[in-house]
């Protein structure tokens, strides 16, 4: 059986009828008036009928009194719903906040007439559908009220708290005093709680009518008496995400879109009422909220106004190429981007790295006990981030077609190609000048000075894996002490692949001479974008020695996207951005050999 829809509604509110004493006030949750409400087939007016044969009440009397419709957590519930009734005009209750400490502050301003509005959350068993012209009414004539919330903005301006003092008369000298009575308890009330008093201390006091300050003297020889201080309250404002908040809204509809091209992903809960929604259909809701006339309006149209009059439904657009754009990005082939350490930068300055040299050994104390001070060698090293950019235009004719394919296939190409700006980036860095970058000792990467490269080139095979492994594990560090660089992986062109994967793999030897000692022993990574079609590398785990760096600006990893309805183009305009940057930092964890 399907779950009904929740739906809400909300009403206007004054304080009059509010009772300090039982903390109750008596509201109009509903005068029927007709609500502007759009679905899949266009606007309607919705109307729901308050005859008593209408209007299940059994679910709302004893009902909770919310928070902005909100359920997740106990602190939600301000209050209960004592009585409620309807006939025939209107819906009314009567709702009793809670003494808790934190509802405090919203019962006061519902005193004071400051939150004066509440909607009515409901589901509906019967439509009854009429069409007047071109104007929907749907009218609900059996439906059920679930819960009453207070909320920032009204819709139904008929529906108030009741603005009579009291369902009997009384003489304006017996209103009068009964509002200066309850303002004394309500001080009483503040009184005891800040003292940390009881509610049996509180129900003395109002019992015999006390003054406020006969209620501040008694609690000050009640704390004397106990030997007691006052406490200082803290009043906790939570601040919690709207999601009507226009950012929240194009999030959740860019998720709902992205879902429709992407069905394995799983929305989350505030993006699940724009399942169904084409891109007419969101820009026709985001204009209605905006204030903006669309009845009459072609999908064309809407989407036309659209682009023109607010910025929300580029940031839907640009919300599902973002995600669509970061899946592709995420899904290429690493390749040399395998090999490097990941790292950010504050800036576009220069990234120095200072590299440190290793530890002095330990020394034999002599007989003095002089312990002698150590030096650590140091280098430096540099490199900056760079900005690459391109832009991108969804046209109209797209949107309107609601055609996401189109512009998914485009966002998944604009995905691969910032990991192929950044794949190329670090081939070029590795190939530059021909032996790689030049380091801060003023030789390449790859050079004799630093063992790092064969005398000879020569073909993936027992003999030059073992002499690259041995001029590796004989690399020394700043002070001349051997750090032992540990091989890890096997980079290759694609020209080498097969043969490459001939020497690591796994064979079954029937003699000694057979094994293969590199079978396991080397991860194979291959780059199809290296230009020497016969050399080949080895390099050490970039987590154990330091060697290739890349860097994303702080704050920006991976391509970033923006977007904006388009000038240039009659749609929408998303810019791709990266801000990206590497280099080298040591030598001693890559070896090369020229091949044959």
């Amino acid at each position: 059986m399907p779950i009904p829809e929740i739906l809400i509604r909300s009403a206007d509110l004054t304080p009059q009828t509010a009772n300090p004493e039982t903390r109750s006030v008596e509201v109009i949750w509903s005068t029927g008036a007709g609500v502007r409400r759009h679905d899949r087939m266009g606007d309607y007016i919705e109307r729901l009928s308050l005859e008593p044969s209408a209007v299940d009440l059994s679910r709302l009397i004893g009902a909770s009194v919310l928070d902005a419709h909100r359920q997740g957590a106990v602190r939600d519930v301000l209050g209960t719903v004592r009585q409620a009734a309807v006939d025939g005009n209107q819906g009314k209750a009567t709702l009793q906040f809670s003494s808790r400490a934190e509802v405090e502050p919203v019962w006061q301003d519902v005193l004071g007439g400051i939150l004066r509005h509440v909607s009515v959350g409901y589901t509906v068993e019967d439509w009854q559908e009429e069409t007047e012209g071109d104007i929907r009414t749907l009218t609900a004539t059996r439906w059920t009220p679930l819960e009453i919330s207070l909320v920032p903005t009204p819709a139904d301006p008929g529906a108030t708290i009741r603005k009579e003092e009291s369902l009997m008369p009384e003489n304006t000298a017996a209103a009068s005093d009964k509002n200066t009575r309850a303002a004394v308890n309500t001080e009483i009330r503040s009184i005891a709680r800040v003292a940390g008093l009881d509610q049996t201390f509180i129900d003395g006091l109002i019992d015999r009518n006390a003054t406020a300050d006969e209620a501040r003297r008694e609690a000050i020889a009640a704390l004397a008496k106990r030997g007691g201080t006052i406490r200082t309250e803290q009043t906790r404002v939570e601040i919690v995400e709207s999601h009507d908040e226009p950012e929240q809204r194009a999030r959740q509809m860019g998720e709902a879109l992205y879902a429709r091209i992407n069905p394995q992903h799983q929305l989350s809960e505030p993006a699940r009422r724009y399942a169904y929604s084409s891109c007419a259909d969101m820009a026709r809701e985001i204009l209605m909220l905006r204030g903006t006339p669309v009845l009459g309006l072609s999908p064309a149209g809407v989407i036309t106004r659209a682009l023109h009059t607010t910025s929300d439904f580029s940031l839907i657009v640009g919300d599902t190429i973002n995600r669509i754009l970061r899946q592709a990005y995420q899904a290429a082939p690493a390749g040399v981007r395998f090999l490097g350490r990941q790292t950010t930068a504050k800036d576009f300055r220069n990234v120095n790295k200072i590299m440190l040299g290793e530890a002095p050994l330990l020394e034999k104390l002599g007989e003095s006990g002089e312990i002698k001070s150590g030096t650590m060698a140091e280098a430096r090293e540099a490199y900056r981030i760079q900005t690459f950019a391109k832009k991108i235009g969804i046209s109209r004719q797209v949107l309107v077609n609601d055609d996401l394919g189109a512009f998914a296939d485009l966002a998944r190409r604009m995905g691969l190609a910032a990991a192929e700006t950044e794949a190329l980036t670090l081939v070029g860095l590795l190939e530059s000048g021909g032996n790689g970058p030049v380091m801060e000792d003023g030789n390449p990467l790859f050079h004799a000075a630093h063992g790092n490269k064969a005398a000879s080139g020569g073909i993936i095979a027992d003999t030059t894996l073992s002499d690259a492994r041995l001029a590796m594990r004989s690399q020394k560090g700043l002070s001349g002490q051997l750090v032992s660089s540990t091989p890890k992986f096997l980079l290759v062109p694609s020209a080498l692949e097969t043969t490459a994967e001939k020497w690591l793999a796994t064979v079954a030897a029937t003699k000694a001479l057979d094994v293969n000692p590199f079978s396991g022993a080397l991860q194979l990574v291959v780059e199809p974008r290296l230009t020497d079609p016969e050399r080949w590398y080895v390099v050490a785990d970039p987590k154990e020695m330091d060697g290739l760096e890349y860097a994303y600006l702080a704050g920006g990893e991976g391509p970033q996207v923006a977007s904006q309805s388009g000038w240039n183009i009659d749609g929408v305009e998303v810019r791709v951005m990266l801000d990206f940057g590497a280099g080298f930092i040591d030598w001693r964890g890559w070896y090369r050999n020229d091949g044959a």
